[in-house]
């Protein structure tokens, strides 16, 4: 997901990620249960699959040539799509040329990219990859993200794509819809390795739910900081905050939300608002960093920044097992051993 200062008021600042965005609510509603109604033969005929648009895409034959954001495409990976993988777009290199954390697994050598940050998207050099398939993360519902607005049209006449409902609804959802289409792509979800990722996420939940019931009362809110804003996220909204919820773990509420519900904009002189003992911070590059924000006194004062109980978030995990069991793992481990500030 991108950045994101307040100067975007669209889709940049997803979750909590250092700006506004306007999001509609979505609901697993979209797209059902029914594994998304993918239909393919073995012998390589007729392909389906039900997006969580409620959108049937419909080709001649299983897609061989995908193109993916580059969240997506790396949660597909996980769960073995692997040379049907062509092309990327969204944060996959950092600026030293080093695969961007939101990248996970994927080889990205091989896979061409059409365009790194927000607002950058190289149609002709899409258009140069032949797709059969467009795959994208859908945090607003019928958007498909980094896909710019204004020449979405020219991208869908290209190929066919499919949307995956990632925000509103619990973490496990996301990863499930992500799960069902790689299996229409021809992934084998019961192969070894996607198995044990998937009994690892089960136990790293069991340990967060154990965490947090053995420390109860322990505060804990998810945030993000911009040079002109701190922003404190929802957890009725951000599918990782929800299924943390679920588990037990205590998130601050923000009073203040945005019109969308996701985020309460803060400024760095009220960055102290909500008393937490455990702060949750954005870590993806385009946020700012614990050490980015020595010149924030505001910062300094906080609770959980004095009893150095700051610990990276994620705003926008990898929708597989294998993406999502470290981080609550992670959780798990930092709730466990957390002091409470007050």
């Amino acid at each position: 997901m991108s950045n994101i200062g307040a100067r975007h008021l669209t889709r940049r600042g997803l979750l909590g990620a250092g700006g506004a965005v306007a999001l509609a609510a979505l609901t697993g509603a979209c797209g059902g249960d029914d594994g998304g109604d993918a239909a393919a033969s073995p012998g390589g005929g007729a392909w389906s699959f039900t997006d969580d648009r409620g959108t049937r895409v419909e080709l001649k034959a299983r897609p061989k040539r995908v193109v993916g954001y580059v969240g997506t495409a790396a949660a597909l990976y996980d769960f073995g799509v692997d040379e049907q993988l062509v092309g990327v777009f969204g944060p996959t290199r950092l600026k030293d040329g080093k695969p961007d954390p939101q990248a996970g697994n994927l080889p990205v050598d091989r896979l061409t990219s059409i365009g790194n940050a927000f607002g950058e998207f190289n149609i002709e050099k899409y258009a140069a990859l032949r797709p059969d398939l467009l795959v994208d993360n859908m945090f607003v519902k019928g958007e498909l993200f980094y896909v710019p607005v204004e020449s979405k049209d020219k991208v869908y006449a290209l190929a066919k794509s499919v949307a995956l409902s990632t925000g509103a609804v619990p973490l496990p959802k996301p990863i499930e819809r992500t799960a069902a289409l790689a299996a229409a792509l021809g992934a084998d979800l019961k192969a070894p390795k996607v198995t044990a990722a998937k009994a690892r996420f089960d136990r790293a939940a069991e340990a967060l739910r154990a965490a947090a019931k053995g420390n109860p009362g322990l505060k804990v809110l998810a945030a993000s900081a911009s040079p002109d804003l701190f922003y404190a996220s929802s957890p009725a909204k951000n599918t990782d905050l929800i299924y943390f919820k679920e588990l037990g773990v205590d998130l601050i509420v923000p009073a203040r939300l945005d019109t969308n519900g996701y985020f309460e904009n803060l400024s760095w002189e009220n960055a102290d608002r909500y008393r937490a003992d455990v702060i949750m911070l954005d870590s993806r590059t385009q946020a700012l960093q614990p050490k980015d924000l020595g010149s924030k006194p505001s910062w300094g004062d906080l609770p959980a920044v004095k009893a150095g109980q700051v610990i990276p978030w994620q705003p926008e995990p990898r929708f597989s097992y294998e993406g999502c069991a470290p981080i609550l793992e992670a959780l798990a481990t930092s709730i466990k051993s957390a002091k409470k500030t007050g």
